[in-house]
């Protein structure tokens, strides 16, 4: 089978090989070199297209809108696997031409995939860049348990380069066990926080709303950067995501992070990032499924805001 038949038959809701036309793509980088637990993200790109298949017409229910028609699949990059040096270098050239040509979803992959993503972006951009980030842990640490690099450095290494607004950098659903410096990193360089413990008994989308509403006076206050999305799936509770390389319990539910995806519709976004699904620690597809579902709500709210522009 050809590898354009390959993406024909098994892409991310059964699109199409990614082509100029289409307005959106998704790309999986299947790397996992920078784990520091349990391996297998590199695993994640397929489980999380086999799952999106079970979307059935893919017409989303609240926007009531369809990737099909806009939607293409470039596959999995062809990168390294075993020098993070070597992906990180080998993947602007791969990614440059996709980001001038559509809007991207990333499958990952582990964590450190998404520093050079936001290198890419804010260098397309000539701009830093807002982030929403969902995760368990903060990944600001200085090293890599005495690597200079890897996947729980990536938001300090963003910081540091200027790839980031501070001040509009938002995390959500951190509980890891850290030293104060780094957990409240976000915090204290003027970005925000918001805890798993936080997010406590906030079920419904109008209990979540302020949070996505303290993001947007963010944006509107310091330039209106644009802002990129980068999904741990660790920040669900391990009830809902037991294949991940590093669950913390005590996380958020697979509905909370649906509603707040659901409630960026108004803001814009130019990208996204589901990383750390680990298949092989998985239990019935659970977070390859919740991977899907979270990348397909998020291209449906893109989608449903441009229709909203056009009246």
């Amino acid at each position: 089978m050809s590898h354009f038949a390959f993406l024909a038959q098994n892409g991310f809701l059964k699109c199409p090989p990614l082509q100029a036309a289409h307005r959106y793509g998704v790309a999986g980088i299947a790397w996992d070199g920078a784990t520091t637990n349990r391996p297998g993200a590199r695993l994640a790109p397929r489980a999380i297209r086999e799952a999106s298949h079970m979307l059935c017409d893919g017409i989303h229910p609240l926007f009531d809108v369809t990737p099909e028609g806009l939607l293409g699949d470039a596959g999995d990059l062809p990168l390294p696997n075993t020098s993070l040096v070597g992906m990180r270098e080998a993947m602007p050239a791969l990614v440059r031409p996709m980001l001038a040509a559509h809007h991207m979803v990333w499958l990952g992959g582990d964590h450190s995939i998404t520093l050079p993503l936001l290198q890419a972006q804010a260098e397309r951009l000539g701009r830093p860049l807002a982030v929403l980030h969902f995760d368990a842990h903060c990944d600001t640490w200085e090293d890599h348990f005495g690597e200079p690099s890897g996947h729980g450095t990536w938001v300090f290494e963003a910081m540091q380069q200027g790839l980031v607004d501070k001040r509009c950098f938002v995390q959500v659903g951190i509980r890891s066990a850290g030293q104060r410096e780094a957990r409240d990193y976000v915090r204290d360089q003027g970005g925000a926080i918001h805890t798993a413990r936080d997010l406590r008994g906030l079920q419904t989308p109008a209990q979540l709303q302020p949070i996505v509403d303290d993001l947007a006076r963010r944006i509107a206050d310091h330039g209106r950067p644009p802002l990129y999305v980068s999904l741990d799936i660790d920040c669900l509770d391990p009830a809902f995501a037991p294949g991940t390389g590093t669950p913390e319990p005590g996380g958020l539910a697979s509905h909370q992070v649906l509603s707040l995806l659901e409630a960026l519709v108004d803001l814009d976004c130019v990208g996204m990032d589901c990383v750390e699904v680990a298949p092989p620690f998985d239990h019935a597809e659970l977070s390859s499924q919740a991977a899907a579902a979270f990348v397909w709500t998020y291209l449906c709210s893109r989608i449903a805001r441009e229709a909203r522009a056009r009246g």
